[in-house]
This record gives C-alpha cells, structure tokens and sequence, in this order.
C-alpha cells in the first residue's frame, strides 16, 4: 500500500507561468524525493508600473512517502 503526502508550494519566474512550475519542481526535487504528480492551483503575477515583473504559481506536490 502507498501512502502519499501533499505539499503546498508557491514558485516565481519572470519568463512565464511554464517556467514558475517547472523551477518550483526542480526545487522541490532537491529536497523530496518521490515526487508523483503537481497540480498548479491558482496563477498569478506581480506588476510594477504597468510592466509585469514576475508570473507565480502555487502547486500542490503529490509525492510517496517512504516506509
């Protein structure tokens, strides 16, 4: 039987929104191993004059506990 634990996560980029998950997966990979499945849960950006400076996602990370 596997037993899976969910991690909340906000990441950034200021490329895009792709770019914010797949550096907030890598990040998460350095330190949680068994890394299942992400699910992006809101979208969002920051503007300074009128210019958006950066994209972010939150993620929920699925990973397997081990034991």
């Amino acid at each position: 039987m596997a037993v899976l634990k969910v991690l909340e996560i906000l990441s950034e980029s200021p490329t895009s929104w792709e770019d914010a998950t797949v550096k907030g997966i890598e990040k998460t990979a350095e330190s949680v191993r068994n890394i299942r499945s992400a699910h992006v849960q809101h979208q969002s950006m920051t503007v300074r004059d009128g210019k958006v400076q950066a994209f972010r996602v939150n993620l929920r990370v699925t990973f397997e506990v081990e034991g």
